[in-house]
């Protein structure tokens, strides 16, 4: 791709680095926009769809969701098997509560009849509000203007507020304004794409509906997961009317209107589920939430969301210069980071953030090794939240450990909501033991990073012990000494089942030596502790042994004559896939090929060697990875958006600078140009988490093993420029990189050691300290 490829790509999309806004409407792109235009705060996501609904062309998904509800419904095998995994659990959409629409002496609005002119629409990411505006002349030759305003509180967790207002332009008439709860059915479904999950409507069942005065709500129910949802609203104003029924609740407001007179509701709503309230105290919740909403009012909200917006981008934001489109990529990947991450212990964040119900909501690794580093060095309490959600659900490894025969110990689900096994394809979900180490793996780096060791002594030491304890299970010590880890896969989905993959054995080394580490350091400075877990998961010394033992002589591929690492046993000796001549419209090979005639080549979907060079690099040395990188490159298809990204900052690792940004690109507006030609099913959150990473562990060269943070910086020819800020151990350290010097400027905390380009330096408080590259 060269640089300007991707400045043209989305032309739907106007170029501007705070803000996405499309400049007219075209239903060939609603689908799409309606995930772009997605407003969210980690517990509710309201798709970008119009407040008028699905009377607009192109509307595919109308749908508000919240972070974790879901149904379940038993997996059907044709031919089962012991241990498959046994339920699904699905997101399903709540009933929408934002909908507002309007009519002009009765006759109702429609943007297909008439005429639709001055439209434009716009999503700040420093104010939080979607503001919608358009001219629509009707049939009969009258004209409006209608504006409307849409937030998604982060100060207020279960509040979405609407402005609506019309505007008569050349008669004097009746107008009005009819707002609405609507839970109507609809499907979307999933066909033979396994990327795309089952949006489904009219699954929640009508439980009751309750008014009084300026507040309503509905409650329904899921039919198997036993779940509630109550939906309400409040306006500003009270409706003149009221009517519903078990689907559908209307609020008219009606208004005589003269020219150039505005017209204008505002309305909250509020999600409540059975998940974070008690069922019977749900509709109280909810009216309180309304009720401190109304009393704050619309810009109240927005002036608050400003407010936390501010603080967001103070430690978050990155900076480049030169290249508009790259900055309002960087900008939309993190404020919807932002958005899609859950922060009460519960939820996590799926793999479509809160934008659309692809891959049916779940949670995957996604979060530990892309999401949770970005969370890490910017907002931290949420990488703990992030953490704490893998806490809460070790009681559900434990039992899948159990099934997949493992006598003790702890197995996390491939995918899932709330903890069990939700994948039915086991050769790329259930044999993925990878996800194990890679919890581990994000509990080292986040109490490395934040310095915090309360997570560890509270509840990761635990997940850390119980999830080590499945590894010795999984193989044996050959004749060598060498232990090996068999039948698994590891993150390259297009290799499945093997013996010895080089990532998975290299984190499960990573992960028993931290386990070790834990338990001397338990037994230095905290004892009492270390008892406790003794006695209540039965840890033995002898368990201990073996962890270091097998840590010791773990076994990872490497053909000495090559100078490569690989993939697994047999990965060398199969034939490599036919790139040359491969037809382009077959990929994604998995949309065209059964798996077993991918899994017979040499090919990847994704970075598997290059993601362990990088997880663990101070472990391999610069020309072994050069070599597997040069290697592993030319056999991947990138298939997944989780992959561009890693080969980005590999590339700049092991020198290639241009290869490096051409990766970045393909990263940095994955979503704003569609390039997997999904994105209307959700944004693809571990990609927005690469663009972070591209630009701090890529061009920044940083690394953070041990806490220590090391830089090893440089310019893309085609920037001015780039800038970002850090959290480190209470720390905010900020980095600029410029043509020949990198500035690093300490904005909060203690003085602070780093190393640049091997050279340990200090950073103290208002004095910059500048580097040359």
């Amino acid at each position: 791709m060269n640089q300007t490829e991707h400045h043209t790509s989305a032309p739907h999309i106007a170029i501007e680095p705070w803000a996405i806004s499309e400049p007219e409407f075209n239903p060939s792109q609603a689908a799409l926009h309606e995930t772009l235009f997605t407003l969210g705060n980690g517990q509710i996501g309201v798709r970008g769809a119009h407040d008028e609904g699905d009377i607009w062309a192109g509307t595919a998904q109308n749908d508000v969701f919240m972070n974790g509800f879901y149904e379940s419904e038993p997996i059907v095998y044709p031919e089962s098997a012991y241990g498959f995994a046994k339920a699904n659990q699905f997101i399903v959409r709540v009933p929408n509560a934002t909908g507002i629409t309007f009519k002009i002496d009765g006759v109702a609005f429609n943007p297909n009849v008439g005429e639709l002119t001055e439209y434009s629409r716009r999503m700040d990411f420093q104010t939080g509000v979607l503001t919608r505006e358009y001219v629509w002349t009707a049939e009969s030759g009258q004209q409006v203007r209608v504006r409307s305003e849409r937030l998604v509180s982060f100060s207020h967790m279960a509040v979405v507020a609407v402005r609506y207002a019309v505007t008569p332009l050349n008669f004097t008439g009746e107008i009005t304004l009819i707002s609405s709860i609507s839970n109507l059915p609809r499907a979307v479904k999933a066909g033979d794409d396994p990327r795309v999950g089952a949006s489904l409507g009219g699954l929640l069942n009508y439980v009751a509906f309750k008014s009084s005065d300026n507040f309503s709500a509905f409650t329904h129910r899921t039919h198997h997961s036993d779940l509630e949802v109550v939906s309400s609203a409040m306006h500003a104003t009270a409706p003149a009317s009221t009517s519903h029924d078990e689907q559908q609740a209307r609020f008219v407001f009606d208004h005589i209107a003269e020219v150039g007179q505005t017209i204008s509701i505002v309305k909250f709503a509020a999600y409540i589920s059975s998940q974070s309230v008690s069922k019977d105290l749900m509709v109280d919740a909810a009216h309180s939430a309304l009720s401190a909403a109304h009393a704050i009012g619309f810009d109240g909200l927005v002036a608050e969301q400003t407010t936390y917006l501010a603080d967001f981008w103070r430690n978050a934001n990155v900076e480049i210069g030169g290249d508009v489109s790259l900055q309002q990529g960087m900008h939309f990947s993190q404020f919807h980071l932002l958005q899609s991450a859950g922060r009460d212990g519960k939820t996590n964040i799926a793999a479509k953030g809160v934008t659309g119900a692809g891959y049916d909501g779940h949670y995957f690794w996604d979060t530990e090794i892309y999401v949770l580093p970005f969370f890490l060095h910017t907002r931290p309490e949420i990488a703990r939240k992030l953490l704490e959600y893998r806490a809460s659900t070790l009681d559900a490894a434990r039992t899948r450990a159990r099934e997949m025969a493992h006598d003790k110990g702890a197995l996390y689900p491939w995918r899932t909501i709330t903890g069990p096994e939700c994948s039915s394809y086991f050769p790329a979900g259930t044999a993925q033991y990878h996800i194990n180490a890679d919890i581990a793996y994000a509990i080292r780096q986040y109490t490395d990073v934040t310095g915090d060791t309360s997570f560890l002594l509270e509840q990761g030491a635990e997940v850390v012990f119980e999830t080590a304890r499945i590894w010795p299970a999984l193989g044996q010590f050959d004749a060598n000494g060498q232990f090996g880890i068999y039948t698994v896969t590891g993150p390259d989905e297009y290799t499945a089942l093997v013996n010895n993959n080089l990532f998975t054995n290299a984190m499960a080394r990573h992960h028993m030596q931290f386990a070790v580490n834990i338990v001397a350091w338990l037994s230095k400075d905290h004892p009492a502790t270390l008892e406790s877990l003794r006695e209540k998961i039965g840890l033995t010394s002898e368990e201990i042994a073996v962890w270091q033992d097998a840590a010791a002589h773990m076994k990872l591929p490497y053909d000495a004559e090559r100078g490569l690492h690989a993939q697994d046993d047999a990965f060398f000796d199969k034939p490599v896939w036919d790139f040359a001549n491969a037809p382009k419209d077959k990929y994604p090979l998995l949309l065209h090929y059964h798996p077993l005639v991918i899994y017979r080549h040499q090919v990847c979907k994704q970075p598997d060697v290059v993601l362990a060079l990088l997880l663990l690099g101070h472990e391999f040395n610069n020309e072994d990875k050069k070599r597997d990188y040069d290697y592993y490159e030319a056999i991947t298809t990138h298939d997944s958006s989780l992959s561009s990204c890693i080969f980005s900052i590999m590339a700049a690792d092991v020198g290639y600078t241009e290869k490096a940004y051409d990766y970045f690109m393909q990263t940095a507006r994955l979503d704003l140009d569609n390039l997997h030609h999904n994105t209307q099913h959700g944004v693809h959150a571990a990609a927005l988490a690469g663009s972070w990473m591209s630009v701090v562990y890529g061009f920044a060269g940083m690394r953070s093993f041990g806490g220590h943070a090391k830089f090893s910086p440089f310019l893309p020819a085609q920037w001015t420029h780039y800038q970002f800020v850090i959290r480190i151990k209470k720390r905010l350290l900020q980095v600029r990189v410029e043509a020949e010097r990198a500035v690093y400027t300490l904005l909060e905390g203690d003085a602070l050691k780093i190393t640049h380009k091997g050279m340990e330096i200090e950073v103290v408080a208002e004095q910059d300290c500048v580097m040359t590259l």
